[in-house]
């Protein structure tokens, strides 16, 4: 189990076995049930600077996504089936089945929102409330590729590439791509630098470098036909959902993200945050007010 109390002080840590693997979370506070889902190539410390403050009004698990951190790492397969947003949503559905919600509200940042995305449809009696942070949805994402888009978000295309190309690259110097990918590409480090060893220590795992290019080719073949067969079966998301984003990142210069979670969703507000993409980290006390205010 990996530490992280002292992130989360008065939380407990928990390991649940879910669909044959482990899912790693911390619980804490009192109050309806809140599920924070990280990005990549995080963990659930990402919440550091705001779930203390959320438990005062939510019972809050922040865990960590399939794959990443100290939850499990399934085997994969040919159609990166495990590592599907739908798949990954069901063990995030699975985890909070076990402390006894049967409904919640979910806040996902990055990857975390892609998940957030899917469980809120497949399971959507059961989401009360949705929350994304800086993204747009995957689909309309890459059928809306620029120029622009693909420089600043060259990951995404670098990951889908077959096994093990992108993962040997990665595993050559972890340290450096997250530092790379995280840090120096933006020009600013928003992280404590406690939170950043904690996301090195995680990516250090050749198991969670494999399972989260999975998680980006599932994005690129599987999720989209998921969500193909959302539109063909009319399907959406039904619960109110509030978008953020960073008005100096990529979200607000390539997309226009109500517009296009419109297109996904019945019941659609939102707004863009001074910072960039890691709000959570940077901008903790504007996220918070805008998360408390619409949760409650």
């Amino acid at each position: 189990m990996s530490d992280t109390a002292d992130f989360f002080p008065g939380f407990k840590q928990v390991d649940i076995p879910v669909h044959g693997h482990n899912m790693h979370a911390v619980v804490g506070g009192s109050g309806p049930p809140l599920l924070l889902l990280h990005g990549y190539p995080q963990t659930h410390v990402m919440w550091h600077l705001v779930a203390p403050t959320l438990a005062e009004h939510f019972t809050v698990v922040a865990a960590d996504l399939t794959g990443y951190g100290a939850s499990g790492k399934p085997a994969t397969d040919a159609n990166h089936t495990p590592y599907s947003k739908r798949a990954m949503g069901n063990d995030m559905f699975a985890l909070m089945q076990h402390f006894g919600f049967s409904s919640f509200s979910i806040v996902g940042h990055d990857r975390g929102g892609r998940v957030a995305h899917r469980m809120a449809v497949d399971h959507s009696a059961n989401i009360e409330k949705l929350v994304v942070i800086d993204i747009a949805p995957t689909r309309e994402m890459y059928a809306n590729t620029t120029d622009a888009f693909a420089r600043a978000y060259w990951h995404w295309f670098y990951l889908i590439q077959p096994a093990p190309f992108p993962e040997n690259m990665i595993l050559a110097d972890t340290d450096a791509y997250l530092l790379h990918k995280c840090v120096d590409s933006l020009n600013t480090n928003v992280f404590t630098e406690a939170a950043l060893q904690a996301y090195l220590q995680a990516f250090r795992d050749p198991q969670n470098v494999h399972a989260s290019c999975e998680d980006y080719r599932a994005a690129a073949t599987i999720d989209i036909q998921h969500d193909d067969n959302d539109d063909k079966n009319g399907r959406q998301i039904s619960c109110p959902l509030l978008v953020l984003w960073g008005r100096d990142g990529v979200i607000e210069s390539c997309f226009d993200a109500l517009e296009l979670w419109r297109k996904r969703a019945t019941q659609v507000q939102g707004k863009s945050l001074p910072g960039g993409h890691y709000l959570a980290e940077q901008h903790p006390e504007l996220v918070l007010k805008e998360l408390v205010q619409f949760l409650k």
